[in-house]
């Protein structure tokens, strides 16, 4: 597999934005919102398993750990000490203290956000635990830039995890089993990321969020997730650049959660026909985490896919300048292992945030 990243130097959208936004102070957009006093993503961490730190982009992960329980015993125990990891040492890249965070918002892919709610017992802070499958790092990044805007709290940790070995156990069969995996599906992400927002500080702002809509094309196989949420992020993809009055050029990257390269070819055919072209600023995180070489069929999925990319490697790009401006759309798909079984088709949503470098 060939990844072709470039960074451009077009930053229209940045006065873009900013123009924009002061014009719709008191308008409400569809699903845009833009954000007047922009949160900064001070400190940021990411940690992931041996076969995604082997990966394209594994120099970028602050952390890779080569025992899948990291000691523990059992897979969900290995997840929740990950995403403790991750918070902490997002805590500590951000140069603040524990007691320091206002609030928390996580969430995982196990029933009841399970991960994340054990986590949270170990903090000192308010905490909301927030579900949107694999999208779930870009809707807890826009309920804190939110929040932040609007003066209701200072400091807000975001973060998510997955682990292959519990997300298979959830929603198709435990390792054990052995099963064959049709070529079109992807491979679960074991990993965790945590994005610290503050109201002041240094490094990339959120400049503006998009909340997604729920979007069902009906498909109903539960190793297609690149087929089912593409519809999603080309919904959300579309309403942005609607929205925001952009093409997809005035971006430095775009990039989606985790369609795998099956799913981000069906977006680029989708965004065709509502008349974007998705050149090469357009990357997917399922499509980039792989590569070839490492079987993982279509690529990476999970909640930590986009995740632990967007920790590591997108902000990497933005704090040394390589890259001004970026549209990170994650995207989920809805369904539980029940609602499949019992013939449902899958809905999905993609939710993104417009993140700019410093000027």
């Amino acid at each position: 597999m060939t990844t072709t990243l470039l960074s451009g130097d077009n930053c229209n959208f940045c006065d873009r934005a900013e123009i924009k936004s002061k014009e719709n102070t008191n308008i409400k957009t569809k699903q845009t919102i833009f954000y007047n006093n922009p949160p900064t993503i001070i400190g940021s961490y990411s940690i992931v398993g041996q076969k995604e730190g082997d990966g394209p982009v594994g120099k970028y992960f602050d952390k890779t750990i080569v025992d899948a329980k990291i000691g523990e015993k059992t897979f969900e125990n290995a997840e929740i000490r990950m995403l403790t990891d991750a918070i902490n040492g997002a805590i500590s890249a951000a140069g603040i203290r524990k007691n320091d965070v206002d609030l928390m918002i996580s969430g995982d892919l196990l029933n009841q956000v399970t991960s994340s709610n054990y986590v949270a017992r170990s903090f000192d802070s308010p905490y909301l635990g927030v579900y949107s499958a694999c999208s779930t790092m870009t809707e807890a990044l826009n309920l804190a830039s939110t929040f932040i805007d609007g003066g209701k709290f200072d400091t807000i940790a975001c973060s998510t995890a997955s682990h292959f070995a519990t997300a298979e156990r959830q929603y198709r069969y435990p390792l054990e089993y052995g099963c064959q995996r049709p070529p079109y599906s992807q491979w679960t992400v074991t990993g965790a990321a945590c994005s610290i927002l503050s109201k002041s500080g240094n490094g990339p702002k959120i400049t503006a969020g998009v909340i997604g809509k729920v979007i069902d094309y009906g498909t109903n196989d539960l190793n297609n997730m690149g087929a089912a949420m593409a519809p999603a992020a080309m919904n959300t993809m579309a309403a942005m650049f609607k929205e925001t009055n952009t093409l997809p050029s005035d971006f430095d990257l775009i990039i989606t959660g985790d369609l795998g390269k099956l799913g981000s070819d069906i977006l680029r055919k989708l965004m065709r026909e509502q008349g974007y072209n998705l050149g090469k600023e357009y990357i997917d995180c399922g499509h980039l985490i792989f590569d070839g070489s490492q079987m993982c069929y279509q690529g990476g999925s999970g909640a930590a896919c986009s995740g632990t990319v967007f920790n590591s490697f997108v902000l990497n790009r933005l704090n040394s300048g390589m890259y001004k401006n970026v549209a990170y759309f994650a995207t989920g798909a809805l369904m539980s292992t029940q609602s499949c079984y019992q013939g449902e088709t899958i809905p999905c949503i993609s939710h993104a945030v417009i993140v700019e470098g410093q000027k």
